[in-house]
C-alpha cells in the first residue's frame, strides 16, 4: 500500500491534504506529527477528515524530538482512535532529558496494543564530530527494540559505503514501512526517479524490486519535500502526487 506523509503537503491545511491523497488516488495517510501542526493532535478532528474522505490514517510518525511518555501515550491514543495499524518514533535526541520512553516502554506498549511500534534510521549528525545527535541509532540497534523498522531512504548516508539496498538487507523482515524519496549530492526529498531530470541518484528501482520480491507487503510512504510537489499550483500537486503512483505501480506493485 502507498501512503501519502503529510509532512509531504505540510503547506496545505489538514483538510487539503486529504482531498489532494483522495484525489490521487492514494491508500492513505501517514499523518507526520510535530508541535506546530495542533490539529494533527485533535484524533475527533483527524477521524472526521478520515471518516469524510474515506481515506485511512494508516500510519503515524511522532516528533523526532521533543518526546517524553506522556507524548507517547497522547499519540498511541490518537493511533486507537484512528485505527491506525504503525507508529513511527526516532531514537531519542540528545535534547531530550528524559529517554524512559524510549526502548522498553515501547516494547510494553507494542505488547499491550495491536499496534506496530516501529523505529526509524535517522541522518547521522554529530555534535563537534564527537557526540551523536540521536542515541543508538544504527541500523543493528533501532531493529532490536521492538523488532519493527521504517526505512527512511534520505537518512542513509551514502558517503559511509552504505547504500539503501544495504539498508534494507540489514533491517530485512523488520521493515514495516518505507520513506520514499530521492536525493542528488545535498539535494535530497526528491521525487522518486526525478533527481537531475530522471536520473536518480538512489537505486530506487533495485530496491522497490528487491522489496517486492521479498514478499513485502506493508506501507511505503511518499515522503518528500513540498517543494517537490509543486504546493503553489494546485494542478502540478495533482500531476506528481499521480506520477509518484504510477511510478509505485510499475517498479513494486506490477513488478513480477
Amino acid at each position: 500500500m502507498i501512503l501519502l506523509s503529510t509532512s509531504s503537503l505540510n503547506w496545505y491545511w489538514l483538510h487539503r491534504i486529504f482531498m489532494f491523497a483522495h484525489k490521487a488516488w492514494f491508500d492513505g495517510l501517514d499523518l507526520t506529527l510535530n508541535k506546530l501542526n495542533l490539529d494533527y493532535w485533535d484524533e475527533e478532528y483527524v477521524k472526521s477528515l478520515s471518516d469524510s474522505f474515506k481515506l485511512p490514517v494508516l500510519s503515524i510518525t511522532a516528533p523526532s524530538i521533543w518526546m517524553n511518555q506522556k507524548r507517547v501515550d497522547k499519540i498511541v491514543d490518537i493511533a486507537l482512535k484512528l485505527w491506525s495499524q504503525i507508529i513511527t518514533f526516532s531514537p531519542p535526541h540528545r535534547s531530550d532529558k528524559d529517554t524512559t520512553w524510549f526502548n522498553k516502554y515501547l516494547s510494553k506498549i507494542k505488547r499491550e496494543t495491536h499496534l506496530t511500534i516501529s523505529i526509524q534510521n535517522v541522518e547521522s549528525k554529530m555534535l563537534y564530530f564527537i557526540i551523536p545527535e540521536y542515541k543508538n541509532a544504527t541500523l543493528n540497534e533501532i531493529k532490536k527494540i521492538t523488532w519493527d523498522a521504517t526505512l527512511d531512504l534520505w537518512s542513509i548516508d551514502t558517503t559511509s559505503g552504505m547504500d539503501i539496498l544495504i539498508a534494507q538487507k540489514a533491517l530485512w523482515w523488520t521493515i514495516k514501512n518505507v520513506f520514499l524519496s530521492d536525493k542528488q549530492g545535498i539535494r535530497n526529498w526528491l521525487l522518486p526517479g526525478w533527481a537531475n531530470w530522471g536520473i536518480s541518484y538512489l537505486p530506487l528501482e533495485s530496491f522497490l524490486m528487491k522489496l517486492k520480491t521479498s514478499a513485502y507487503n506493508w506501507f511505503i510512504t511518499l515522503k518528500v519535500r513540498p517543494t517537490e510537489l509543486w504546493v503553489w499550483n494546485e494542478d502540478k500537486v495533482i500531476q506528481n502526487m499521480e506520477y509518484t503512483i504510477n511510478y509505485y505501480k510499475k517498479h513494486f506493485l506490477n513488478y513480477k
